[in-house]
């Protein structure tokens, strides 16, 4: 466990700007910052960052909260770990006790899984160092590749022995299980036991976006690879890595891609690895998997801007016409450089300085149209070819979802081809419009397929008694209400988290004839109290039992305590509601910026009482429909339907005049 005053200590050391920009390209909005949000597909930045307030929130999705909500949402850790993370950001010490035995087997899979990476990547890199066959065979390697021991070291580069079990036994007699070994990947069980999957390798560790291992790439010496296939043996799919939603380089290069704004995306560990050696920082690897969706939205949080830079020979260009089209449909900026034949990346990065290459790449990379008709249409006099490769670079563009930049490309193509704008623009409108009959019958089936679903929040609604004449009837109108959150609720709370330690009455007398201020909080609970009015979020009712609670202390700020509130869901519902209004009805976003805090807070208690009003007329009616000829039953109803009406109408009367009277 975390005691609160360390926690106090990393939350004063928080700054939210630097940790969601950690994971999210963020720019200067005024008095903000915005980026594109990391929790949907954002194609406008929507995503912002307070730094006074410390929170976040998308305008687009509504994700958002404090570093602790956005670190747990982002990298799908728990609370601990979050506060383990800041921890180790601001190089802030926290004091736990062992785990015990039976405290590690109860924790996740998951967590096991990241434990035992951990320790695997750091086995790697001793055995590397420290082991004389590590020393002998692994490093030499290295260096033969001309692989520098700082480079070495910023990307835990490894060896594992040649022994077919020296893993497995290392680990086991560390304490870490069999199963776990075998889950991650790192050992192959078969029924004599154990063997290690990267006996006799060098490796390579896949760090994710955030740091933490998750996966392992293993490459046969070059003695051993004549005639072999699999040069490299990579960790299978698991709990924690699936290859085509990791990048490899991302954690090490994510700083100089939003610095740079561009990312080079290259093939291979190795070609990673001599660009940051030669000084080129912004670079990726997909390692051999087919580009995917998720991995550029994963680039798309630090830039739109991205240059395919492959060797020149038949896989490299397969390589750069395989990932274009989904590129342009996720709003990347695409430009393409194939290598000279016989260079790739890792070759050509060490023939150079690091301004010989940028300079290089700055001068031969071109757009994606140039680069297709270059490969596809050029020289080619085959009518039927020709036109299907047009045909191809139309469609292409067809996906780009920004409308001016289609434009753009559709008029450069038309003067590179000598071929009439509006014949290009007829085709990729036919293809536009034949895109979308088929995502909308896609649509219509999968919502065919898709069950309805009833509304699942259940609470109940109790009052008894109230000290207004006006609500003194609420009590028989209220037992059989069906519940449902509502909106007014939303901005009774809101109006506590904000300003909930604010005094709206003064010099109050009490029951047993003192007198006292009543803040937002306390008057809220205090006027509900009388009915036994209950929010049906419990969040609700937990948020007003400890704003009124702490009403009276001096330095109690509502906004704060809640938004570094120990309940994750609690800041969480906090600061979603004090960085932006709630969106709600018109007529309640108009209500909430008339008039004073205290009247404000009067109109929105006799909303919610309108409201229970409400919804008794409605199932009374619904009852008397439904009643049948039961005579007793619909005079019953009747009478009552009649004095709700009349409790209605005061109701309206009332918050149809000024609520305060001077």
């Amino acid at each position: 466990m975390i005691d609160r005053a360390t926690i106090d200590k990393i939350m004063d050391a928080t700054n939210i700007v630097d940790v969601v920009g950690e994971f999210v390209t963020l720019r200067k909005a005024g008095v903000n910052y915005k980026g594109l949000c990391p929790f949907h597909d954002d194609t406008t930045p929507s995503f912002m960052v307070s730094p006074s307030k410390q929170i976040c929130k998308c305008f687009a999705c509504g994700e958002g909260g404090t570093a602790i909500n956005f670190l747990m949402k982002h990298e799908q850790i728990t609370y601990p770990e979050a506060l383990r993370w800041l921890a180790k950001k601001y190089n802030i010490e926290i004091q736990e006790k062992e785990l015990t035995d039976e405290e590690k087997q109860q924790q996740s899979d998951r967590e096991s899984m990241f434990i035992v990476n951990e320790w695997a990547k750091t086995y790697f890199q001793d055995v590397l160092k420290n082991d004389p066959d590590g020393i002998a065979i692994g490093k030499q390697y290295f260096r033969s590749r001309g692989i520098r021991d700082d480079i070495v070291e910023k990307f835990c580069l490894g060896f594992a022995l040649p022994q077919k079990d020296a893993l497995a036994k290392a680990a086991q007699k560390a304490g870490y299980q069999a199963e776990f070994l075998e889950k991650t990947g790192l050992c192959i069980k078969n029924e004599k036991g154990l063997y290690d999957r990267y006996a006799g390798r060098v490796i390579f560790p896949w760090l994710n976006v955030s740091g933490k291992v998750v996966a392992f790439g293993g490459r046969l010496l070059d003695a051993r690879t004549k005639g072999v296939q699999q040069k490299y043996v990579n960790s299978p799919d698991s709990e924690i890595y699936h290859k085509d939603h990791e990048l490899y380089g991302l954690f090490q290069a994510k700083k100089a891609i939003a610095k740079e704004d561009r990312v080079y995306m290259v093939e291979g560990y190795t070609d990673v690895i001599a660009m940051h050696q030669s000084g080129i920082e912004n670079v990726v690897a997909n390692s051999g998997t087919a580009l995917s969706v998720y991995q550029i939205k994963l680039l798309r949080r630090f830039t739109q801007n991205i240059t395919l830079l492959y060797d020149g020979d038949e896989a490299g260009i397969h390589a750069a016409m395989r990932g274009t089209d989904m590129l342009l449909a996720e709003g990347m900026n695409i430009k393409v450089l194939l290598l000279p034949d016989g260079d790739d990346p890792d070759s050509f990065a060490k023939k150079h300085s690091a301004q010989e290459l940028k300079d290089y790449i700055e001068k031969n990379q071109t757009d994606f149209i140039t680069f297709k008709t270059r490969l596809t249409v050029e020289n080619v006099t085959d009518p039927v070819k020709r036109s299907e490769a047009i045909g191809g670079i139309v469609k292409s563009i067809s996906v780009i979802p920004d409308q001016i930049l289609r434009s753009t490309y559709l008029s450069e193509l038309s003067q590179r081809l000598d071929i009439k704008e509006q014949t290009l623009l007829n085709s990729m409108n036919g293809m536009i419009r034949k895109d979308l009959e088929e995502k909308e019958k896609e649509r219509q089936r999968s919502q065919e397929n898709t069950p309805a679903e009833g509304n699942s929040q259940t609470a109940d609604i109790s009052l008894t008694s109230h000290l207004s004449p006006l609500t003194s009837h609420l009590s028989p109108l209220t037992s059989n209400l069906s519940p449902l959150t509502s909106e007014v609720e939303t901005l009774l709370i809101q109006s506590i988290i904000r300003d909930g330690e604010k005094v709206i009455f003064e010099h109050v007398e009490t029951d047993d004839g003192e007198f006292t201020d009543l803040t937002v909080a306390q008057y809220v609970s205090y006027d509900l109290g009388q009915d036994n009015i209950l929010f049906h979020n419990e969040l609700y009712n937990q948020i007003l039992e400890e704003a009124a609670a702490h009403g009276g202390e001096p330095d109690f700020k509502a906004e704060t305590y809640f938004m570094h509130h120990p309940d994750v869901n609690i800041s969480s519902l906090a600061a979603h509601l004090a960085i932006d209004t709630h969106q709600l009805g018109k007529s309640f976003q108009l209500k909430e910026r008339e008039g004073s805090l205290r009247q404000h807070v009067l109109h929105l208690v006799l909303d919610l009482r309108m409201d229970i009003v409400e919804k008794r007329l409605k199932e009374l009616k619904a009852q008397m429909k439904q009643v049948g000829s039961d005579m007793d039953r619909i005079k019953t109803l009747m009478a009552e339907f009649k004095e709700t009406q009349e409790l209605r109408n005061a109701l309206a009367q009332q918050l149809g005049n000024d609520v305060v009277n001077g």
